[in-house]
């Protein structure tokens, strides 16, 4: 390809944009407010919009696929955060062994699926 791609930065929604800020800040992402209803977060090199804008529909047909190194520290990582406890509709669901590789499955304060995943070694 001539012009590589740099990023890919999706757009998800919020039921309530104040939780889902919130949520996502535990997590470990560092937000940057981009408008009063438009933040980007962002973790190394993957960032993604989130936007105070909830349509049911959109919202709850939305996976994001998140690519990590090792998959079970990230899973430990937030399980030691007792989300489910702190947000409702969060959970949290354990590692699965998949044949290309391991992941978990994270559903956010609005009900977006996340894919956590790790791939095995080529």
């Amino acid at each position: 390809m001539k012009n590589p791609i740099k990023s890919i930065r999706p757009f998800i929604g919020a039921k309530d944009y104040k939780i889902s800020r919130s949520f996502y800040k535990e997590l470990g992402f560092e937000e940057v407010v981009l408008t009063p209803t438009l933040s980007c977060f962002k973790w190394g090199n993957f960032a993604f919009y989130l936007q105070d804008a909830y349509v049911k529909d959109w919202v709850d047909n939305t996976m994001v696929f998140m690519e990590v190194h090792l998959v079970e520290d990230v899973y430990q990582s937030w399980f030691a955060l007792d989300l489910s406890s702190k947000y409702e509709k969060v959970r949290l669901l354990p590692l699965r062994q998949m044949d290309w590789g391991k992941e978990c499955f994270l559903h956010d304060p609005s009900g977006i699926l996340w894919h956590i995943g790790e791939f095995n070694d080529a």
